[in-house]
């Protein structure tokens, strides 16, 4: 059941030393994650290094989202049995190990190969940080604590185009993955103590054959969704695809209902109101992370900013987003959480349609480009603190691990979804432009406004289905 209506305030607790020195060392060890925006101000010289067009570039993208999105459930209900804190360290050191793989990667498929063992340690944190950050305040406080995690989680975000701006202009596209290797580690040394995490009283078996059918069952949705725009004479393998992700989410679907201790409880997606609010998670994310994957080109190619300075610019979304998490913390407080939800949606669709308005070389255009951006970034930031507050209370506190992970999932999916369908979008425009004898220029800056107007038109959708999935299940 989902409830959108405001609680009763219990007086207010402060943070005591050690649990602030914990929230801080949770935020470094979970920032390597966010941090990975470092990426997508390098994309411009990574695809001139390895001699790839854009399109290409969204596989450095989908390899790493998509694995850490197919195994987060796995992970996160893997935390509420063993420990969510051994779990997050497990993903520290594989990370840190990964970065360093990815920086040394000799050519464009072993790179592809390097993002894919990253996502693996990236769904070891991701899935267990939610429920480690709760697990540091008392439950009448949870908003605050979803708060503070999307709060870290944004920090790392915005911080992750300036670095990575600065770091390819001095060092080139490896240093945006061998830099956070030494954070891992350094977070992997000091949360040894940290608590494992609270768990059932009986330790409940996992439940390995439903893991291994959710995970097939996920990679290949997305990998679908992403050959929709590559069918020509490769319909065969893209029926492949459909007929395995069918079977395996139909074999989870069966194989989930019988068993005794199952991932997830399916039962809360028969749910109108719990299924409707996770497809609005995915659209407002989906729709998204067009900053992210188009917004590096423009700033590159059309503002004349170097990378250190268009990195800067890009991370404004995210200091909305940050500036916001705290504040969306108190106000659901005292305000519906679904209300401030739908709330966050169409500001962030606002946000995007101006987006779609940008002008090279218009009076006051950096002005215009940071308020933008900000904005887009204050509708994410009170969404999605609402979005996981109501996510992490529909199921039961043990069971933590696996609410963080769907909350979670919802953005993974947006990401991945949003590489293709903002792709198949950005290049369908721009090719008919080109065609009807545009320059690459100006049919570069029609399918961008027409990407982001699109987005903010889906980011606004979501936004009343949020309203309409909240009320209904109140």
């Amino acid at each position: 059941m989902i409830h959108g209506t405001s609680r009763n305030i219990a007086p207010r607790t402060r943070m005591t030393p050690r649990q602030a020195l914990r929230l801080v060392l949770l935020g470094l060890g979970t920032s390597v994650v966010p941090l990975d925006t470092a990426v997508n101000i390098a994309f411009p010289e990574i695809t001139a290094s390895f001699g790839l067009s854009v399109e290409m570039i969204q596989w450095v993208v989908i390899c790493y989202v998509l694995t850490y999105s197919s195994l987060m459930l796995a992970f996160g209900r893997v935390g509420d049995v063993w420990s969510h804190g051994r779990v997050f360290r497990v993903g520290l050191l594989w990370s840190s190990l990964a970065y360093l793989l990815c920086a040394a990667a000799p050519n464009y498929s072993l790179l592809l190969f390097c993002r894919f063992l990253q996502g693996v340690g990236a769904s070891f944190i991701v899935s267990c940080a939610p429920a480690l950050v709760t697990g540091l305040f008392p439950e009448d406080k949870r908003s605050r604590a979803v708060a503070m995690f999307t709060l870290m989680y944004a920090i790392g975000s915005a911080a992750g185009p300036l670095l990575g701006g600065l770091l390819v202009q001095l060092w080139g596209w490896p240093s945006v993955f061998w830099f956070r290797a030494p954070l891992a580690l350094i977070a992997l040394l000091y949360t040894e103590e940290m608590p494992a995490g609270s768990g059932p009283a009986v330790r409940e078996p996992v439940d390995i054959v439903g893991a291994a059918l959710l995970a097939l069952g996920i990679s290949t949705v997305l990998l679908t969704l992403n050959r929709l725009q590559h069918l020509g004479g490769q319909e065969l393998l893209t029926l492949l695809l459909i007929a395995t992700a069918a079977i395996s989410l139909l074999g989870f679907i069966h194989w989930e209902n019988r068993v005794a201790q199952p991932i997830v409880n399916l039962g809360l997606f028969r749910s109108r109101g719990f299924a409707g609010l996770n497809v609005a998670g995915v659209l407002v994310y989906l729709t998204s992370f067009s900053v992210l994957l188009l917004g590096p080109y423009y700033l590159v190619n059309f503002t004349g900013l170097s990378p250190a300075s268009a990195g800067g610019v890009l991370g404004a979304s995210f200091v909305g987003s940050l500036a916001a998490s705290p504040l969306a913390g108190r106000i659901i407080e005292r305000l519906p959480s679904g209300g401030v939800a739908a709330l966050g949606a169409l500001i962030c669709g606002a946000g995007l349609l101006l987006i779609g308005r940008w002008e090279p070389g218009a009076a006051g255009e950096t002005v215009t480009i940071l308020a933008t951006l900000v904005l887009q970034g204050v509708g994410v930031g009170l969404f999605q603190v609402a979005y996981m507050d109501i996510v992490m209370r529909s199921l039961p506190r043990h069971h933590r691990g696996v609410a963080g992970s769907i909350a979670m999932l919802s953005r993974s999916v947006g990401v991945v979804t949003g590489a293709t369908l903002l792709t198949l979008v950005f290049h369908t425009i721009e090719a008919v432009r080109l065609t009807g004898g545009d320059t690459p220029a100006s049919s570069f800056l029609i399918g961008f406004k027409a990407t982001f107007w699109s987005a903010g038109v889906v980011a606004g959708v979501a936004g009343v289905l949020v309203l309409f999935a909240t009320r209904r299940s109140a």
